[in-house]
């Protein structure tokens, strides 16, 4: 029996995860670039999730720990980050996600956030995932490149240990090899059978990392067959970087989805939704 949770103090009203309930949208730009940038992102996507009948929390970084150099853009860093997040919340009316990378982060972000983010290089953090679980909202944990889909029920046996039962899991692909990842299906109902409600990252899951040299390559071209696949296995969520214009992304471009491009997959997606729908969860 997989559970639902629950977003109940969202500027947007209360929002349901999980079977039987609307499908949920992570999406918007890897970091946080700009306060426009961010408000044109959340505004487009709020108008799609509505005329879809789709629930839709802005997601974007304040700071981006795990570049792939020294040099590349991090993003405007944790205070100022989570004052533009929490503006753009009140003033666009919508919940919002962001990553955090340290224990300390942990209660700041949650006076912000809706959902807490672990990154999926860190989610065998224990005194993260605790601090996180600490705060009551909600935790989203993304699966390590590096770890099997059945080892994360210690990542959820960590938050719950410590009093939290409100836990998302995100797929984003596994590496077996050099600036590659591969996305194995099956993670998905594995992670389901923890009894939470999954996402599946079709944006990440594209990624190459370190491909570019001095930052990461993708293949965005892959993004909606994986998706559709995705849905089709059985998901809860869908995680989505999106851009108006990928190419001048300063994180995460090449694997990024263009905005124009998003209501159409969305679409694509609720059709194999609505055709497996009463068989994932029978």
């Amino acid at each position: 029996m997989i559970k639902t949770v629950e977003l109940t103090t969202t500027p947007a009203g209360p929002i349901v995860i999980g079977p039987g309930a609307p499908l949920l949208l992570l999406a918007g730009p890897c970091v946080l670039e700009s306060g426009e940038l961010a408000w044109e992102i959340a505004r487009e996507m709020k108008a799609i999730a509505e005329r879809l009948g789709i629930s839709y929390v802005f997601k974007a970084s304040f700071d981006k720990a795990n570049r792939t150099s020294l040099t590349s853009f991090r993003g405007p860093g944790a205070e100022k980050g989570l004052r533009i997040l929490g503006r753009l919340r009140d003033e666009v009316r919508v919940p919002v996600v962001s990553d955090i990378h340290e224990p300390a982060q942990a209660e700041m972000a949650a006076d912000v956030l809706d959902i807490l983010q672990i990154p999926a290089f860190l989610c065998r953090q224990t005194d993260l995932l605790v601090a996180a679980a600490r705060t009551g909202k909600v935790v989203n944990v993304k699966k390590g490149q590096f770890v099997s889909p059945w080892d994360m029920a210690h990542a959820v046996g960590k938050v719950r240990g410590a009093g939290n039962e409100r836990i998302l899991l995100t797929e984003r692909g596994a590496s077996f090899g050099y600036n590659n990842l591969v996305v194995d299906m099956r993670s998905l109902p594995v992670m389901r059978s923890f009894g939470f409600p999954v996402i599946y990252d079709a944006t990440h899951s594209v990624q190459l990392p370190g491909g570019a040299g001095g930052s990461s390559g993708g293949q965005r071209e892959f993004i909606p067959p994986l998706a559709r696949a995705a849905m089709a296995v059985g998901i809860d969520g869908l995680f989505l970087e999106v851009h108006p214009d990928p190419d001048k992304a300063l994180c995460d471009g090449p694997n990024s989805l263009p905005l124009v491009e998003v209501e159409p997959l969305l679409k694509q997606l609720l059709a194999v939704r609505q055709a497996v729908a009463g068989v994932i969860d029978a």
